[in-house]
């Protein structure tokens, strides 16, 4: 008897040596070897937990910068919306490094770096994918084209690439002329007196969500609400999943969170494929977004996209295209409503191209030179994404550092655009003559849509929407800011304000 509890316990440990030396190699071993790699090349970074790395130091940081709005409306915003990127490398120097779980995030800021990851073509690095490996953050978009990588992202770039170049682009003008027409006739009306208040950021919201359900799906914003709605809950439960380090297998536990995670994202797929359904014949004959992937959905295309892929890009689409171009013109007006000089620019420039009563148009649109540069250094002072990550897929010299496998790289849009040394001594004023004809910036300087193989596949849409939105508001409306206005940028999934975006409006 007693040989053969001898027995089993030996056997046991045998079982057992093995997992607890795999669990001291991935907690201690492997992190500690790489916090020594990083030290040695002088890159440090605050200290960090055993299980979370720096998750929780990184939620307090944003919950500690959002408690409080600006104490004025200026545009040294960095350190409220993303105070990772101004607290730690005033500590640490940059770059620097943080850890969210066992995972190292090495935070790059120099324009050569940027540039050099971003272009690479030799595949030493890949897209790290919104919400990383965190199946929970994924939710919100899908296996759509903003969260994948490698040839599977390659083939959907090919599919849904030619929906925004910009002559078919260009053709949208007029839909997008009339649907900015009708939120802007909404405006009129709920002012009864020919100046009144209005947060443009749910306007704006309303005008982009109409947009992109009209020109990529062939739908329109009331087909398409629900769906939208259902988004703004799953993003909110995406961001607390993002800035949580995420337990492998966690969403499989019935939470009442995770229950709701999967009730939303039921809900979502099944008002997609309906609406698949409804408009799919007349979009393959208009070769929009929904088209051109419906059309690679049938056999023998090269490029071959099921059901669920589409559905997929649909969600991506539906939260990207509506937030980017949306916070964009939020963060315009607001700038123009504050710099009255440039409104005034802005608004005689509409007025000697397009008249007051014409809407813009395709031939007409690139003659709006200053207003292309209010909406390029809104860009800069406020970009919709305020980050890039890569992860290193092996061991690689990048300049003078040494970077392991798999480490993330965070490229932060928002400092580098706010950045001294780069822009010079006005780098945080707004100042769209740094945009004018003939002048230029480094590529890694300036890249509110990224830059290389992987630029936003909507920039162009985004930016046409955007001046038409804008030109057209100028034409009809003289703006400034409301006394109401609470100044506070905040990070969502985008850079947001906090308390909405309140103008006081005068009917021209």
């Amino acid at each position: 008897m007693a040989a053969l509890f001898s027995t089993l316990l030996l056997a046991a440990l045998f079982a057992v040596v093995p997992w607890v030396l795999r669990l001291f190699h991935s907690f201690l071993w492997v992190p500690r070897r790489l916090e020594r790699r990083f030290r040695r090349q002088g890159i440090r970074g605050p200290p960090r937990s055993l299980l979370s790395g720096n998750a929780a130091d990184y939620r307090a940081m944003l919950a500690a910068a959002r408690s409080a709005p600006l104490a004025s409306f200026h545009h040294s915003i960095v350190a409220r919306a993303t105070p990772q990127y101004r607290d730690w490398p005033a500590r640490y120097g940059r770059p620097f490094v943080y850890w969210f779980g066992l995972r190292p995030r090495l935070v790059l800021s120099d324009p050569e770096l940027v540039k050099a990851v971003l272009t690479d073509s030799t595949g030493a690095f890949d897209k790290a994918g919104s919400g990383g490996n965190n199946p929970l953050a994924r939710q919100l978009i899908g296996e759509g084209l903003v969260g994948l990588s490698g040839e599977k992202w390659a083939r959907h770039r090919r599919v849904i690439a030619p929906a925004f170049n910009m002559e078919r682009v260009k053709a949208w003008i007029p839909e997008i002329a009339a649907t900015t027409s009708s939120v802007l006739d909404k405006w009129e009306v709920q002012g009864e007196r020919t100046e009144f208040e209005i947060d443009v950021h749910k306007g704006f919201h309303t005008l982009s969500a109409d947009v992109i359900s009209c020109v990529a799906f062939g739908s329109s914003y009331e087909e398409g609400k629900r769906i939208f709605q259902l988004q703004e809950e799953q993003m909110k439960l995406a961001l607390l999943a993002i800035r949580t380090v995420y337990i492998p297998g966690f969403r499989f536990v019935p939470t009442k969170k995770n229950r709701t995670r999967q009730s939303l994202n039921q809900e979502i797929r099944s008002s997609m494929r309906k609406l698949i359904e409804i408009n799919g014949r007349k979009c393959e004959d208009s070769k929009n977004l929904l088209g051109l992937m419906l059309s690679a959905s049938k056999a023998g295309s090269e490029f071959k996209m099921g059901i669920e892929e589409i559905i997929d890009e649909c969600k991506t689409f539906y939260f990207a295209g509506k937030e980017t171009t949306a916070n964009l013109l939020t963060w315009a007006t607001l700038l123009l409503a504050l710099h009255q000089e440039w409104q005034e620019k802005a608004r005689n420039e509409v007025l000697q191209v397009c008249g007051k009563y014409e809407h813009p148009s395709a031939e007409n649109l690139s003659n709006l030179k200053i207003v292309t540069m209010v909406l390029k250094e809104t860009l800069r002072l406020y970009p919709p994404a305020v980050f890039i990550n890569r992860t290193a897929t092996k061991d690689v010299k990048l300049g003078k550092l040494d970077i392991p496998a798999s480490t993330r790289l965070d490229f932060p849009i928002i400092d580098i655009h706010h950045d001294l040394d780069v822009w010079g001594s006005d780098a945080e004023e707004f100042n769209p003559s740094r945009f004018a004809d003939g002048k230029s910036y480094h590529l890694g300087a300036y890249f509110p849509f990224g830059i290389g193989p992987t630029i936003c596949v909507g920039q162009n849409l985004a930016m046409v929407e955007a001046k038409v939105a804008l030109a057209m508001t100028l034409q009809r409306f003289v703006f400034a800011v409301s006394p109401s206005y609470v100044h506070a940028p905040m990070l969502v999934f985008t850079l947001q304000p906090q308390y909405g975006a309140q103008i006081i409006v005068h009917k021209i």
